[in-house]
Protein backbone atom coordinates (compact mmCIF):
# COMPACT_ATOMS: atom_id res chain seq x y z
CA UNK A 1 0.00 0.00 0.00
CA UNK A 2 1.09 3.12 -1.28
CA UNK A 3 2.15 5.99 1.84
CA UNK A 4 -0.55 8.35 1.97
CA UNK A 5 0.23 11.69 0.61
CA UNK A 6 0.25 15.18 2.37
CA UNK A 7 0.62 18.46 0.75
CA UNK A 8 2.16 21.34 1.82
CA UNK A 9 2.28 24.58 0.61
CA UNK A 10 4.15 27.71 2.17
CA UNK A 11 5.67 31.28 1.73
CA UNK A 12 6.25 34.83 3.29
CA UNK A 13 3.43 36.28 4.06
CA UNK A 14 0.60 38.24 1.25
CA UNK A 15 2.41 36.18 -1.79
CA UNK A 16 -1.15 34.25 -2.30
CA UNK A 17 -0.57 30.96 -0.85
CA UNK A 18 -4.55 30.89 0.80
CA UNK A 19 -5.96 32.01 -2.85
CA UNK A 20 -3.83 29.20 -4.64
CA UNK A 21 -4.76 26.47 -2.38
CA UNK A 22 -9.02 27.60 -2.45
CA UNK A 23 -8.14 27.06 -6.16
CA UNK A 24 -6.58 23.55 -5.84
CA UNK A 25 -9.28 22.41 -3.27
CA UNK A 26 -11.92 23.52 -5.95
CA UNK A 27 -10.35 21.62 -8.79
CA UNK A 28 -8.99 18.33 -7.48
CA UNK A 29 -10.05 15.37 -8.18
CA UNK A 30 -10.33 13.90 -4.76
CA UNK A 31 -11.54 16.20 -1.55
CA UNK A 32 -8.89 18.14 0.10
CA UNK A 33 -8.87 19.76 3.41
CA UNK A 34 -6.68 22.98 4.40
CA UNK A 35 -5.09 22.55 7.54
CA UNK A 36 -3.73 25.82 8.72
CA UNK A 37 0.19 26.41 9.51
CA UNK A 38 -0.39 29.93 11.23
CA UNK A 39 0.17 31.08 14.69
CA UNK A 40 -2.16 33.99 14.27
CA UNK A 41 -5.07 32.32 12.97
CA UNK A 42 -5.60 30.05 15.74
CA UNK A 43 -6.40 32.64 17.95
CA UNK A 44 -10.21 33.38 18.08
CA UNK A 45 -10.93 37.53 17.57
CA UNK A 46 -7.55 37.86 15.31
CA UNK A 47 -9.73 37.90 11.88
CA UNK A 48 -8.83 40.86 10.01
CA UNK A 49 -4.90 41.68 10.86
CA UNK A 50 -4.28 37.73 10.33
CA UNK A 51 -5.79 37.74 7.12
CA UNK A 52 -8.34 34.53 8.30
CA UNK A 53 -10.49 33.38 5.78
CA UNK A 54 -13.76 34.76 6.04
CA UNK A 55 -16.90 31.95 7.77
CA UNK A 56 -18.47 32.09 4.29
CA UNK A 57 -14.94 30.11 2.91
CA UNK A 58 -14.73 28.21 5.71
CA UNK A 59 -18.15 26.88 5.22
CA UNK A 60 -17.75 25.68 1.65
CA UNK A 61 -14.05 24.49 2.44
CA UNK A 62 -12.62 22.74 5.31
CA UNK A 63 -10.41 24.42 7.38
CA UNK A 64 -8.55 23.08 10.32
CA UNK A 65 -6.81 24.70 13.23
CA UNK A 66 -8.05 27.98 12.84
CA UNK A 67 -9.88 30.09 16.00
CA UNK A 68 -9.16 27.32 18.45
CA UNK A 69 -7.39 29.39 21.12
CA UNK A 70 -8.59 32.34 23.25
CA UNK A 71 -5.75 35.11 23.26
CA UNK A 72 -4.59 34.88 26.77
CA UNK A 73 -3.32 30.82 25.56
CA UNK A 74 -0.02 30.44 24.36
CA UNK A 75 0.03 27.84 21.99
CA UNK A 76 3.34 26.50 20.98
CA UNK A 77 4.84 24.82 17.86
CA UNK A 78 4.99 21.41 20.01
CA UNK A 79 1.31 21.86 20.43
CA UNK A 80 0.81 22.62 16.78
CA UNK A 81 2.32 19.45 15.64
CA UNK A 82 0.53 17.17 18.01
CA UNK A 83 -2.89 18.92 16.34
CA UNK A 84 -1.50 19.02 12.63
CA UNK A 85 -1.11 14.93 13.20
CA UNK A 86 -4.30 14.63 14.67
CA UNK A 87 -6.15 16.28 11.36
CA UNK A 88 -3.79 14.78 9.32
CA UNK A 89 -4.97 11.16 10.22
CA UNK A 90 -8.22 12.18 10.43
CA UNK A 91 -8.68 13.85 7.08
CA UNK A 92 -7.35 10.38 5.65
CA UNK A 93 -8.94 8.64 7.65
CA UNK A 94 -12.05 10.12 5.53
CA UNK A 95 -10.57 9.32 2.64
CA UNK A 96 -9.49 12.51 1.66
CA UNK A 97 -5.81 14.69 1.54
CA UNK A 98 -4.82 17.38 3.81
CA UNK A 99 -3.25 20.18 2.45
CA UNK A 100 -1.05 21.90 4.77
CA UNK A 101 -1.19 26.14 4.25
CA UNK A 102 0.91 28.69 6.09
CA UNK A 103 3.94 30.82 6.55
CA UNK A 104 4.42 30.11 10.57
CA UNK A 105 7.82 28.56 9.42
CA UNK A 106 8.65 27.73 13.20
CA UNK A 107 5.80 25.19 13.20
CA UNK A 108 6.54 23.91 9.62
CA UNK A 109 10.45 22.98 10.17
CA UNK A 110 9.16 21.37 13.73
CA UNK A 111 6.55 19.16 11.42
CA UNK A 112 8.80 18.40 8.60
CA UNK A 113 12.15 18.14 10.71
CA UNK A 114 10.89 16.67 13.93
CA UNK A 115 10.21 18.45 17.19
CA UNK A 116 13.35 18.00 19.84
CA UNK A 117 12.65 17.28 23.63
CA UNK A 118 12.66 20.61 24.88
CA UNK A 119 12.06 21.32 28.86
CA UNK A 120 8.77 23.37 28.67
CA UNK A 121 8.81 27.38 29.48
CA UNK A 122 9.63 28.26 32.68
CA UNK A 123 7.64 31.43 33.74
CA UNK A 124 10.24 32.73 35.74
CA UNK A 125 13.09 32.63 33.46
CA UNK A 126 11.06 34.13 31.11
CA UNK A 127 10.60 36.99 33.31
CA UNK A 128 13.73 37.67 33.58
CA UNK A 129 14.47 37.54 30.25
CA UNK A 130 11.80 40.17 29.47
CA UNK A 131 13.77 42.34 32.34
CA UNK A 132 16.47 42.06 30.90
CA UNK A 133 15.23 42.65 26.98
CA UNK A 134 12.90 45.84 28.82
CA UNK A 135 16.70 47.18 29.66
CA UNK A 136 19.09 46.18 26.92
CA UNK A 137 16.99 45.42 23.66
CA UNK A 138 16.19 42.21 22.42
CA UNK A 139 19.32 42.96 19.73
CA UNK A 140 21.56 42.35 22.68
CA UNK A 141 20.42 39.30 24.10
CA UNK A 142 20.51 38.12 20.63
CA UNK A 143 24.75 38.89 20.65
CA UNK A 144 24.38 36.87 24.02
CA UNK A 145 22.56 33.90 22.45
CA UNK A 146 25.16 34.24 19.39
CA UNK A 147 27.79 33.44 21.88
CA UNK A 148 26.06 30.09 22.99
CA UNK A 149 24.06 28.63 19.98
CA UNK A 150 25.80 30.49 16.96
CA UNK A 151 23.56 28.32 15.02
CA UNK A 152 20.47 28.72 16.28
CA UNK A 153 21.81 32.91 16.55
CA UNK A 154 22.08 32.77 12.37
CA UNK A 155 18.55 31.60 12.35
CA UNK A 156 16.66 33.58 13.94
CA UNK A 157 16.39 37.61 13.74
CA UNK A 158 17.76 40.15 16.04
CA UNK A 159 14.33 41.34 16.39
CA UNK A 160 12.66 38.53 16.87
CA UNK A 161 11.94 38.54 20.51
CA UNK A 162 10.07 35.33 20.90
CA UNK A 163 12.23 32.57 19.31
CA UNK A 164 15.58 34.39 21.18
CA UNK A 165 14.17 33.97 24.58
CA UNK A 166 13.20 30.75 23.69
CA UNK A 167 16.55 29.65 22.85
CA UNK A 168 18.34 31.33 25.48
CA UNK A 169 15.97 29.81 28.04
CA UNK A 170 16.48 26.07 26.57
CA UNK A 171 20.31 26.62 26.74
CA UNK A 172 20.18 28.15 30.58
CA UNK A 173 17.91 25.07 31.42
CA UNK A 174 19.39 22.40 29.83
CA UNK A 175 23.10 23.59 29.40
CA UNK A 176 22.99 23.02 25.87
CA UNK A 177 21.89 24.92 22.52
CA UNK A 178 18.52 24.15 21.22
CA UNK A 179 20.22 23.86 17.75
CA UNK A 180 22.05 20.90 18.85
CA UNK A 181 19.04 19.42 20.56
CA UNK A 182 16.90 20.34 17.43
CA UNK A 183 19.41 18.22 14.93
CA UNK A 184 18.84 15.37 17.21
CA UNK A 185 15.28 14.70 15.66
CA UNK A 186 12.91 12.55 13.10
CA UNK A 187 10.38 14.04 11.12
CA UNK A 188 7.12 12.74 12.51
CA UNK A 189 5.63 12.54 8.86
CA UNK A 190 8.28 10.18 7.86
CA UNK A 191 6.25 7.53 7.12
CA UNK A 192 3.58 10.06 4.53
CA UNK A 193 4.38 10.92 1.15
CA UNK A 194 5.24 14.98 1.28
CA UNK A 195 4.43 16.84 -1.37
CA UNK A 196 5.94 20.47 -0.78
CA UNK A 197 5.98 23.85 -2.33
CA UNK A 198 6.90 27.27 -1.41
CA UNK A 199 6.06 30.58 -3.37
CA UNK A 200 9.08 32.48 -3.83
CA UNK A 201 8.51 35.91 -5.39
CA UNK A 202 11.02 36.47 -7.98
CA UNK A 203 10.70 40.64 -7.85
CA UNK A 204 10.68 41.88 -3.99
CA UNK A 205 10.03 45.42 -4.34
CA UNK A 206 6.06 43.88 -6.25
CA UNK A 207 5.80 42.08 -2.93
CA UNK A 208 6.45 45.26 -1.21
CA UNK A 209 4.14 47.04 -2.92
CA UNK A 210 1.52 44.47 -2.05
CA UNK A 211 2.70 43.90 1.46
CA UNK A 212 1.90 48.12 1.84
CA UNK A 213 -1.42 47.61 -0.39
CA UNK A 214 -2.47 45.00 1.98
CA UNK A 215 -1.91 46.43 5.22
CA UNK A 216 -3.62 49.79 4.27
CA UNK A 217 -6.53 47.48 2.83
CA UNK A 218 -6.63 45.51 6.53
CA UNK A 219 -6.79 49.40 8.18
CA UNK A 220 -9.68 50.27 5.78
CA UNK A 221 -11.29 47.12 7.25
CA UNK A 222 -11.52 48.30 10.60
CA UNK A 223 -7.60 46.65 11.59
CA UNK A 224 -7.52 49.17 14.50
CA UNK A 225 -10.98 48.60 15.70
CA UNK A 226 -10.19 44.84 15.83
CA UNK A 227 -6.83 45.44 18.44
CA UNK A 228 -8.70 47.95 20.25
CA UNK A 229 -11.46 45.53 21.27
CA UNK A 230 -8.52 43.21 22.28
CA UNK A 231 -7.19 46.25 24.14
CA UNK A 232 -10.09 46.70 26.28
CA UNK A 233 -11.00 43.44 27.41
CA UNK A 234 -8.29 43.90 30.11
CA UNK A 235 -6.99 40.46 30.36
CA UNK A 236 -4.26 40.86 27.22
CA UNK A 237 -0.54 42.31 27.95
CA UNK A 238 1.36 43.00 25.14
CA UNK A 239 3.86 40.42 26.10
CA UNK A 240 1.29 37.95 25.09
CA UNK A 241 1.91 35.22 22.08
CA UNK A 242 -1.33 36.54 20.10
CA UNK A 243 -0.34 40.20 20.94
CA UNK A 244 3.28 39.67 19.53
CA UNK A 245 1.70 38.98 16.03
CA UNK A 246 3.18 41.31 13.28
CA UNK A 247 0.41 44.14 12.79
CA UNK A 248 -0.93 43.63 16.33
CA UNK A 249 1.76 44.69 17.98
CA UNK A 250 1.77 47.74 16.21
CA UNK A 251 -1.51 48.83 17.14
CA UNK A 252 -1.42 47.56 20.34
CA UNK A 253 1.73 50.38 21.02
CA UNK A 254 -0.48 52.99 19.61
CA UNK A 255 -3.25 52.41 21.63
CA UNK A 256 -1.09 52.47 24.88
CA UNK A 257 -0.15 55.73 23.53
CA UNK A 258 3.64 54.70 22.76
CA UNK A 259 3.52 56.48 19.54
CA UNK A 260 0.70 57.90 16.90
CA UNK A 261 -1.02 56.25 14.57
CA UNK A 262 0.66 57.20 11.14
CA UNK A 263 3.95 55.78 12.86
CA UNK A 264 1.88 52.70 13.95
CA UNK A 265 1.20 52.08 10.00
CA UNK A 266 4.54 52.55 8.99
CA UNK A 267 5.91 50.35 11.48
CA UNK A 268 3.43 47.64 11.04
CA UNK A 269 4.65 47.75 7.17
CA UNK A 270 8.35 47.66 8.20
CA UNK A 271 7.66 44.78 10.32
CA UNK A 272 5.24 42.74 7.64
CA UNK A 273 8.38 43.78 5.02
CA UNK A 274 10.95 41.99 7.61
CA UNK A 275 9.00 38.99 8.23
CA UNK A 276 8.71 38.43 4.62
CA UNK A 277 12.71 39.13 4.44
CA UNK A 278 13.07 36.12 6.89
CA UNK A 279 10.85 33.88 5.62
CA UNK A 280 12.21 34.30 2.58
CA UNK A 281 15.64 33.72 3.64
CA UNK A 282 14.63 30.28 5.66
CA UNK A 283 12.84 29.26 2.39
CA UNK A 284 15.74 29.84 0.15
CA UNK A 285 17.97 27.22 2.08
CA UNK A 286 15.75 24.93 2.91
CA UNK A 287 16.01 21.42 0.75
CA UNK A 288 12.38 20.15 1.41
CA UNK A 289 10.42 22.10 -0.93
CA UNK A 290 10.45 22.91 -4.95
CA UNK A 291 9.73 26.73 -4.69
CA UNK A 292 7.83 28.79 -7.03
CA UNK A 293 7.96 32.02 -8.32
CA UNK A 294 3.50 33.46 -8.04
CA UNK A 295 4.18 36.40 -10.08
CA UNK A 296 5.03 34.14 -13.43
CA UNK A 297 1.74 33.82 -15.30
CA UNK A 298 1.67 30.07 -15.39
CA UNK A 299 3.11 29.56 -11.96
CA UNK A 300 -0.04 28.78 -10.70
CA UNK A 301 -1.45 26.70 -13.29
CA UNK A 302 1.13 24.39 -13.59
CA UNK A 303 1.70 24.11 -9.79
CA UNK A 304 -2.17 23.39 -9.86
CA UNK A 305 -1.36 20.39 -12.25
CA UNK A 306 1.93 18.80 -9.82
CA UNK A 307 -0.81 18.80 -7.09
CA UNK A 308 -3.61 17.18 -8.40
CA UNK A 309 -0.82 14.60 -9.45
CA UNK A 310 0.36 13.93 -6.16
CA UNK A 311 -3.46 13.77 -5.09
CA UNK A 312 -4.08 10.96 -7.14
CA UNK A 313 -1.95 8.44 -5.37
CA UNK A 314 -4.22 8.28 -2.52
CA UNK A 315 -6.67 6.45 -4.97
CA UNK A 316 -4.16 4.14 -6.46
Amino acid sequence: MPRQPVLVLTGPTGSGKSEWAVRLVESAPIPLEIVSVDSALVYRGLDIGSAKPDRTLRTRIVHHLIDICDPTESYSAGRFVADALKCIQDVHTRGRVPLLVGGTLLYLRALLQGLAPLPQASPEVRRELDRRAAQLGWPALHAELAKVDPEAARRIHDSDAQRIQRALEVCLATGRPISELQRATASPLRHLRVHAWALVPGDRAKLHERLERRFHGMMDAGFLEEVRTLFRRGDLRATDSSMRAVGYRQLWAHLAGEYGLEEAIRRGISATRQLAKRQLTWLRGAQAFQCLDPQLAQAQASWIGDAERAVRELGR
